[in-house]
């Protein structure tokens, strides 16, 4: 985003005109309304029981430099020769090559050594980064949507080799474990390991934390008045979130559109609400009670708080709001 704010345009125009023009991915874009109104495309799938059904669509242009682009395989395989050309495509230097290695090298380790003769691995500019067991540089990298679609690409530059996978799917490691099944077949001649159920272990969280908040315990203590709970709170980070009542319920309001998602009691001050779009399971939603106060002090998202940030902290002087 700094790119295009410096080129005094948007993302989507630059990745356009400097990325997808010269290297002739006409197949691809970082607009989902290209995406919609394209005749050939893939619908995302979750899975519904023992079937995978094509139930929802993903906006995601509000976040399009970390994983709106759309595209195709064929496509997909310009980009690829272009990091493996050093930013060269035939014959062409359409990308400065010592600013695209810079993004190649490990910039912070995220994995240390898991045994004393283990490796480390990092991460780069956009790269997780590593070395292989023959000392090659590895480069790689995922991206889902719990709404439907996973993806994987992984290159070994000293073999000019390279593999992707996109599905149109909800993760459950399969994307990955063909494309380790094709590398270790183009190294070793053969699988190394079975793959696939070693690489679902890796995916049995789509994000939520906790327990199952579908179904409320037996013994479930009930909530307190909506007016417990109804206010405005703030977050640093994720800026303000809103509790509204309404006759059907209490309603969460997250986000710059004031996105509403109902709110289903799980247990005492502790309810529940299904993210929008990304499917996943339900995510807490945590009120602070205190005895001596009639309203709550904060209000923890469990799906926002995997690295701490999730709390919310009531703004002094908006306790009370209905619709």
């Amino acid at each position: 985003m700094a790119a295009a704010t410096a080129a005094g345009t948007n993302w989507e125009d630059l990745a356009e005109q400097v990325l997808y023009q010269p290297l002739g991915m006409t197949s691809t874009s970082s607009r989902f309304a290209d995406y919609a109104k394209a005749d050939n495309k893939a619908l995302t799938h979750v899975k519904i029981g023992r079937d995978w059904v094509a139930k929802f669509t993903f906006d995601d242009d509000a976040a399009s430099p970390a994983g709106g682009v759309s595209t195709s395989v064929r496509d997909f395989t310009k980009w690829m020769r272009l990091q493996l050309g050093n930013g060269m495509f035939d014959g062409k230097q359409v990308i400065d090559g010592d600013a695209l290695a810079r993004a190649h090298l490990p910039a912070i380790m995220h994995r240390p050594p898991a045994a004393p003769a283990g490796r480390a691995s990092f991460y780069g500019l956009g790269w997780n980064v590593g070395y292989d067991a023959l000392g090659r540089l590895t480069l790689d990298h995922s991206g889902e949507f719990l709404a439907g679609a996973a993806t994987t690409v992984n290159l070994l530059p000293t073999e000019q080799l390279g593999v992707a996978v996109l599905t149109n799917a909800s993760a459950i490691g399969a994307a990955e474990a063909i494309a380790y099944h094709f590398l270790d077949v183009a190294t070793y001649g053969q699988a190394t390991v079975d793959w696939l159920p070693y690489v679902r272990k890796l995916f049995g969280s789509t994000g939520a934390s906790g327990p199952d908040y579908s179904k409320p315990p037996a013994n479930a203590a009930p909530a307190q008045p909506d007016s417990t709970y109804v206010g405005t709170y703030a977050n640093d980070y994720y800026g303000p979130l809103s509790v509204v009542a309404k006759d059907s319920g209490l309603l969460l309001q997250l986000g710059p559109k004031n996105l509403q998602f109902p709110l289903t009691h799980y247990d005492g001050n502790t309810f529940s609400y299904v993210p929008f779009a990304e499917l996943g399971d339900r995510s807490s939603v945590t009120f602070t009670v205190s005895d001596d106060t009639p309203t709550a002090s904060r209000v923890t998202i469990g799906l926002l708080d995997e690295d701490g940030l999730g709390t919310f902290t009531r703004t002094p002087g908006a306790n009370w709001r209905t619709v």
